[in-house]
């Protein structure tokens, strides 16, 4: 059943792809996979596999790649995608020896894949259970590890209709799961191969901070030479430096709320970084910005070292480009993540590791970084406008709560690390 499937879902995605160009850049990597496996495997290295199947698994896994790299040069690694999405953002990763896509799972696939690259072991991370792949793994005893993976029960491996393709769980050497739920989940299906470590996502934040980009943008009535500006209040006794609130990965839903409350309360300076940055979008914010000096970022690129956009009160700064988002939280008192009124929050994880409070919508139950932050009070979830200006008007009645509330998000984060070290250290490698 599971092979009629994927071969329907070939003929799919064949079809799709004359009217999808994105869903056509993936058929034809899948296709040109093998073709550029055997034109750059070494036949006399070792390879170590890792599997993402986009972008936020890839960042899950990077620590691991990059710390296995560090200390095992020995082994090359191959990274695989499944999703555009990842690949065309980090097809030049420079950790990785070769990146190419993963070929559909089909039996003829995954044996001539394995049998071109022959790994000594292999990674997949979080939800990838690629059938035929997995079987042949362990039919040939190359270890396979399935690291960051998290269970609930509603997944198919736990209703009766897939007590049968529940058997693809059993072929992985070890589970390295993010919760005591995912382990408590498999052990009541005979899988008891499991250790409970974190997240290794907390790993790779810290790791963002760490490389974080000093942005060229004055927020001070008075700028730097240098023009690095100080955005944040450092406890000098400026009063005039305004309060900045950073909005990440926004949706329209989102815009709505906030933005409306900021029109009434122009002693903010804001920063958006909308999740779709197109100029019909771009141009919806600046209408919603009623009575604000607005500046794109971009205009300022090219800019003289005092840029324009100093964040006083009533000032807005639109990212209208891709790579800032991670180091912009820094220079925040209070943020916001968006996709929470959509099909899920975005990273809050970037925002929290610099210790300010994180806001963010109410679909936020399937992302348990989130409960994390809501349960030790550095998190705090809105339903709608009311809940938004409730908090906002909490924290400038009592600065000592925003306060409080960020200190709480930065101990959570740094108390959840780890994961790379648990997992490195127990793989034999």
């Amino acid at each position: 059943m599971y092979n009629l499937i994927i071969y329907l879902y070939q003929l799919g995605v064949i079809i799709y792809s004359l009217f999808n160009e994105k869903v056509r850049k993936m058929w034809r990597g899948e296709r040109d996979a093998i073709r550029i496996l055997r034109e750059k495997v070494d036949p006399a290295a070792q390879y170590v596999w890792f599997h993402a199947a986009s972008l936020g698994e890839f960042e899950q896994g990077r620590p691991l790649m990059e710390q296995l790299r560090r200390d095992h040069p020995e082994y090359k690694i191959l990274l695989t995608f499944f999703s555009p999405s990842g690949y065309e953002v980090r097809k030049n990763y420079e950790g990785a020896d070769i990146i190419c896509y993963l070929p559909l799972d089909t039996i003829t696939n995954a044996r001539r894949f394995l049998r071109t690259v022959r790994p000594v072991m292999a990674f997949f991370i979080k939800y990838e259970f690629w059938y035929n792949y997995l079987h042949i793994l362990k039919h040939r005893n190359i270890p396979v590890y399935s690291v960051s993976s998290i269970f609930r029960p509603g997944q198919v491996f736990f209703r009766w209709y897939g007590r049968q393709y529940s058997r693809v769980l059993k072929c992985f050497t070890h589970f390295y799961v993010q919760n005591d739920i995912s382990r408590e989940l498999l052990g009541k299906i005979g899988i008891h191969n499991v250790t409970v470590v974190g997240d290794t996502r907390f790993d790779r934040v810290l790791q963002i901070k760490a490389a974080a980009k000093q942005l060229p943008i004055s927020l001070t009535p008075n700028p730097s030479p240098r023009g690095e500006g100080n955005f944040k209040d450092d406890g000098n006794s400026d009063t005039n430096k305004p309060k900045v609130f950073i909005a990440g990965s926004s949706w329209p839903p989102d815009e709505d709320i906030f933005i409306s409350y900021f029109n009434e309360h122009r002693d903010w300076a804001l920063i958006i970084a909308p999740h779709v940055i197109n100029e019909e979008h771009l141009q919806q914010i600046e209408e919603k910005l009623e009575g604000w000096h607005v500046t794109r970022y971009t205009s300022l690129e090219h800019s003289t070292p005092l840029a324009p956009w100093r964040g006083a009160g009533g000032e807005a700064l639109i990212i209208d480009c891709f790579g800032l988002l991670s180091s912009i939280y820094h220079y925040a008192d209070v943020t916001y993540v968006g996709g929470g009124f959509g099909v899920g929050i975005h990273n809050t994880l970037e925002a929290a590791v610099w210790g300010v409070p994180v806001i963010f919508g109410p679909n936020n139950q399937r992302f348990q970084e989130a409960q994390g932050l809501k349960a030790c009070g550095g998190g705090l979830e809105i339903s709608n406008a009311d809940d938004f200006r409730r908090i906002m008007q909490c924290f400038l009645d009592d600065p000592q709560t925003m306060t409080t509330a960020g200190q709480q998000s930065g101990a959570f984060v740094k108390q959840m690390t780890g994961a790379t070290q648990k997992i490195l250290a127990d793989v034999k490698l």
